[in-house]
């Protein structure tokens, strides 16, 4: 097939992952792939910001940015046509964001099969953490793209229920959650360069910290348990790192906690090889995390919290440890127990290693299903 992708990223960060793996499982399995998007992304590094985008958003009032976004669209609307007519794609697939009909407006046009792929609700989430001016627009751009779409693909059930709360038809849903690359993974044994493994447990936190996802609480819990030598792995950076070395410090223990800073993607399996004990402390709870399926299919012992996004993939005591996020004592207490038992580690990292190839948990399989999804919409 060929497949012309949509989309209106414009950092290179945790979204961008899925934007190329889905990429490049399409193109591995022959399907020609025509690319509509801003340039600011794919000329960047990993873990890059929105450049211009970002600058512009702190510069205008919030209505006029939102009025940018919005006609953003047309310009969109232009450049898909252009590439519809130049090179006759077969479908278009589109990552969805607020206030870009664009992909809609151009499978009317031009008739052709049209995929929605839905990573959050983005009027809720911008309503809920940065208020929004055009409220009715937004709420209007959303409901109008996910009802026209031939078929929506959210990320988890959970993220569905907006779509069913916008009465799109239960036909037009399709849950096709987040993968792994097994070539990223296939490498148990390579370490990081710059990080001395011992005898320690590694008690190990993927991506950008933040307050509530409680890693102080984990240094103090360490600090308790003196009969067992553990590490506190944080693979990435955030605002609360210098906090965390400052706690260790006062603690005595900065031995025990180590920041590897952001991480290239290509070396990511290095640092997940050295995790004996993975944490996904909170979760966004709709979301479908990327990094717990990387600790799955690493074979990592997870703790996780008990929400129904998260059950989507995990079981209790099965293929992960999972902890009533309401009960502030539940994820030391899960990290305690898994400490003190080698074999409940291995345990529940074999099953969750197990739960990729029963679920089909990669981008291979997921790309093979939006073009079964593509001929289903002829």
């Amino acid at each position: 097939m060929k497949i012309l992708y949509h989309h209106r990223i414009a950092s290179k960060d945790g979204q961008y992952v899925h934007v190329e793996e889905i990429i490049n499982a399409l193109k591995l399995q022959g399907h020609e792939i025509i690319l509509v998007a801003p340039k600011v992304a794919e000329n960047s590094e990993f873990g890059s910001d929105g450049g211009f985008v970002d600058t512009l958003k702190s510069k205008l009032p919030q209505w006029l940015y939102e009025l940018a976004e919005f006609t953003y669209a047309f310009y969109a609307f232009i450049k898909l046509s252009i590439a519809i007519i130049r090179y006759k794609p077969d479908a278009i697939y589109e990552r969805y964001n607020l206030f870009l009909p664009a992909g809609i407006w151009a499978k009317n046009l031009f008739g052709l099969p049209f995929l929605l792929e839905v990573n959050a609700p983005i009027y809720e989430e911008r309503k809920k953490y940065d208020g929004i001016a055009l409220d009715g627009l937004a709420k209007w751009s959303q409901a109008y793209c996910w009802r026209h779409a031939d078929k929506i693909l959210p990320v988890t059930d959970v993220l569905a229920d907006y779509a069913r709360e916008l009465d799109v038809p239960e036909s037009q849903i399709v849950v096709i959650p987040n993968g792994i690359n097994h070539e990223r993974f296939s490498d148990s044994l390579s370490k990081p360069d710059n990080y001395d493994k011992d005898e320690s447990i590694v008690i190990g936190f993927v991506g950008f910290v933040r307050a509530w996802h409680g890693l102080d609480r984990v240094l103090s819990l360490m600090k308790e348990l003196e009969e067992v030598s553990c590490k506190l792995l944080i693979v990435g950076d955030g605002p609360e790192v210098e906090k965390l070395e400052a706690q260790a410090q006062t603690l005595g223990m900065q031995e025990k906690l180590y920041v590897s800073g952001i991480v290239e993607r290509d070396e990511m399996f290095k640092w997940l090889n050295i995790i004996d004990i993975a944490l996904q402390p909170d979760v966004t709870h709709y979301a479908s995390p990327l990094k717990m399926l990387e600790y799955m299919a690493t074979g990592k012992a997870i703790i996780a919290p008990d929400a129904p996004n998260i059950k989507e993939l995990l079981t209790n005591n099965y293929n992960a440890l999972l902890f009533n996020s309401d009960d502030s004592e539940a994820l030391q207490l899960a990290i305690k127990s898994l400490c003190k038992d080698e074999n409940l580690r291995n345990e529940l990292g074999c099953n969750a290693a197990l739960t990729i190839e029963q679920k089909s948990l990669t981008w291979q399989a997921n790309a093979s299903q939006i073009v079964s999804l593509f001929a289903e919409c002829e």
